[in-house]
C-alpha cells in the first residue's frame, strides 16, 4: 500500500470520529443526501452502489445501497475502485459518487466501466465541490486537496494499475458546467445539473475544523444559501449532476 493510500485510510478514520462527534455535520449531510435521493429513479432494476463510501454515511438514508471503498472497513459491503466494478453487466441501477468524482484521475475510464455495469436506464449521480468566485479561496486555501482548475485532465478511457492517489477539486465544475470538453462524456446524457450555495456547509468546518456558527443558525443559513444559489458562478460551493447512458 502506498503512503498516499495509507493516508487515505487515516483520513477515513479521522472522518469517522468527526462524524460521530458533530451533530451539526450530520444534519447538513442529511440535506445533501436528500438532494441525491431526489435523483434516484426507483423503477430501474438493479443494485444501487456508492463508490468511495468513506465512513458509509449514505446508508442511513438509503439502506439498500451497497457501500464500497478501497479499503476493508466494518461498515462497507465491497472493496473495489470505480475502474473495475465487481458487478455483472447491466446489474446496477445507480452509481453514486459523493465527493469522489474529483478523485478520478481518468474519469472517462470510470464512465466506460459504469456503462458496462449499469442497466440501460441506469444513472450516475455525482455530488462534488463547485468552484465559484466565493468558494475558490475556501477550497484552495482551507482544504488540503488541490483545486487544479487549470491542470490537464486525463481523458483516457482506461487507467491501468497501479493507480495512485489523485485529487482535483475543480474537475466537476470544468467538465459539467464550463464544458471544457464539449460532448463529454461521450454517449451520456446529463439529465440534471445544478450548482448551489453552501455557506451552511463551508462555515460548519467540515470534518476537520470547528464550526463557525451554533447549530441553531443552520436554518437561517440554509435560507440565505437558497437566495444566493440564484448566482452560482458567484456563490456556489457544491454541485449535483445526474447522467444516464444514451441508447
Amino acid at each position: 500500500m502506498s503512503i498516499a493510500l495509507e493516508q487515505h485510510q487515516v483520513e477515513i478514520e479521522a472522518n469517522l470520529r468527526a462524524w460521530q462527534g458533530k451533530p451539526l455535520l450530520r444534519e447538513i449531510y442529511a440535506g445533501f443526501y436528500q438532494r441525491i435521493l431526489a435523483q434516484i429513479d426507483v423503477p430501474v432494476p438493479g443494485h444501487i452502489v456508492e463508490i468511495g463510501s468513506g465512513v458509509g454515511n449514505l446508508k442511513a438514508h438509503l439502506p439498500q445501497s451497497i457501500s464500497t471503498d478501497l479499503f476493508p472497513n466494518p461498515w462497507l459491503d465491497v472493496v473495489c475502485d470505480g475502474y473495475e466494478l465487481p458487478f455483472a453487466d447491466g446489474s446496477l441501477s445507480h452509481l453514486i459518487l459523493f465527493d469522489v468524482f474529483h478523485h478520478l484521475r481518468a474519469p472517462g475510464a470510470f464512465f466506460r466501466e459504469a456503462r458496462r455495469a449499469l442497466h440501460p436506464r441506469g444513472r450516475v449521480i455525482v455530488f462534488d465541490p463547485y468552484i465559484s468566485l466565493a468558494s475558490w479561496p475556501v477550497y484552495g486555501l482551507l482544504h488540503h486537496e488541490p483545486v487544479a482548475i487549470n491542470a490537464p485532465i486525463n481523458f483516457a478511457t482506461e487507467l491501468p494499475r497501479p493507480r495512485d492517489y489523485y485529487a482535483a477539486q475543480g474537475n466537476a465544475t470544468r467538465l459539467f458546467f464550463r464544458d471544457e470538453k464539449p460532448g463529454w462524456p461521450e454517449g451520456w446524457e446529463i439529465f440534471h445539473r445544478e450548482a448551489f450555495s453552501a455557506f451552511h456547509y463551508v462555515l460548519c468546518g467540515g470534518f476537520s475544523k470547528p464550526a463557525m456558527y451554533p447549530a441553531g443558525m443552520l436554518g437561517a443559513l440554509r435560507k440565505l444559501d437558497a437566495v444566493l444559489s440564484a448566482c452560482p458562478r458567484l456563490f456556489a460551493a457544491r454541485c449535483l449532476v445526474g447522467l444516464r447512458p444514451m441508447n
